[in-house]
């Protein structure tokens, strides 16, 4: 059962340590996205990275609509690698929706997690009386349409978009070729799944200590949304970074990764 979900998931685990250091990718994303972080973890920690289904080179083969009709889908994936890798005291690294996908596994088994570490999260993307997510329902149901009836064109629109940072547009251009990689139909039920979700009575459940990497400009989830993660989950911390994009983890790699390292230091 092991070779099979690492197989199933392309589990790649490197590093020197023995605690685990669990990173998952966010949406039309793969597991290299996380290749400026992982190196600066190797020599302290087990780092584990890992494809959703239908991300990066995963084939569709074993994807379950039915399954991932909620995030919760997701969040099981997390669980069953752990359980197959027989990790414990697991640091979990969720980058945008698998913030919300690591907030879920810790909920579901809080005492296989030691931190969870959020980049930039969002419990609700739509604004909602005084909450403010970002976008109004009908911004989500337009840029949901457009994703649906042409997924190329939305991929280049809005790749750029979404990891900012036009002075290195390389960036921008490999985010539009990881979406341009990932299966359309995947793609398109877990964009919805991810922009009509409304996590935030899930944050003050959270018992598993946390902290929040938020941007300092982020179109999809602005700074609004992490002072607000923050503000409701116990145990956070939250650490804004000089970054600019919803990917800092790519376009701001060393702040990401002293952020991480500062609270993995300092929080008993």
């Amino acid at each position: 059962m092991r070779e099979v979900l690492q197989k199933r998931y392309n589990v790649t685990v490197t590093g020197h340590g023995t605690q685990p250091l669990v990173l998952a990718h966010g949406f039309g994303c793969d597991q290299h996205m996380w290749r400026y972080i992982a190196p600066a973890f190797e020599a302290d920690y087990k780092v584990v990275r890992f494809d959703y289904i239908g991300h990066g080179k995963q084939a569709p083969d074993t994807y379950n609509a039915e399954r991932y009709s909620t995030l919760h889908g997701y969040a099981q994936d997390i669980l069953d690698i752990c359980h197959a890798l027989e990790l414990t005291d697991v640091i979990l690294v969720g980058h945008s929706v698998s913030s919300m996908i690591g907030l879920l596994a810790c909920l579901a088994e809080p005492t296989l997690f030691h931190r969870l570490i959020m980049i930039g999260p969002s419990p609700c993307y739509i604004n909602d009386g005084e909450y403010w997510g970002g976008f109004d329902r009908e911004d989500i149901n337009e840029l949901l349409a457009t994703l649906d009836g042409n997924f190329l064109g939305w991929a280049n629109t809005f790749g750029p978009v979404i990891m900012g940072n036009p002075d290195q547009p390389e960036l921008g251009q490999e985010l539009t070729a990881s979406f341009c990689q990932t299966n359309p139909q995947i793609a398109l039920q877990l964009a919805r799944v991810t922009f009509y979700g409304d996590n935030r009575a899930d944050l003050p459940r959270l018992r598993v200590p946390s902290l929040i990497i938020q941007a300092q400009q982020d179109v999809i989830a602005p700074l609004q949304v992490g002072e607000y993660v923050a503000r409701h989950t116990p145990k956070s911390t939250l650490a804004v970074i000089e970054a600019t994009g919803h990917c800092p983890h790519l376009s701001a790699p060393r702040p990401t990764i002293e952020a991480i390292r500062e609270y993995l230091l300092t929080v008993n």
